[in-house]
């Protein structure tokens, strides 16, 4: 296993279960655990970012190079995933079915749509 690869392991799965745990701690209100959830989703996602810049170094990449079309496809995706979230919140706690079931959908057609907007069609 090359180095830039285990590395990216370690540090992808640290930030990812800090980030899971600190989401749950947020939205789970039987745990009462709000403030210390925000903090340790920031440190996850701290973590994840550290794991970005790690791994293009390691790589031998400049840190982040943001073009307009990795911006653009950048904000696509945020969208496509908060309008999924916001689907799966509607069903599960809002008791709202159809309306969050439409919504759910059009979050998953939004990410679906990023993989050709990000490779291109061939």
């Amino acid at each position: 296993m090359q180095k830039k690869n285990f590395v990216s392991m370690i540090l992808g799965t640290i930030g990812g279960l800090l980030f899971a745990i600190g989401m749950c701690m947020c939205l789970l209100p039987e745990w009462g655990a709000f403030p210390q959830g925000v903090v340790i989703a920031a440190v996850g996602a701290a973590v994840l970012l550290i794991l970005l810049i790690v791994r293009r170094k390691l790589e031998g990449k400049p840190a982040v190079h943001l073009s307009g079309k990795a911006i653009g496809s950048a904000l696509f995706g945020i969208v496509g995933a908060l309008a999924f979230g916001i689907g799966m919140c509607m069903v599960m706690i809002w008791n709202m079915m159809i309306s969050g079931i439409l919504v759910g959908i059009a979050g998953i057609l939004l990410l679906i749509c990023l993989v050709p907007l990000v490779r291109g069609l061939k």
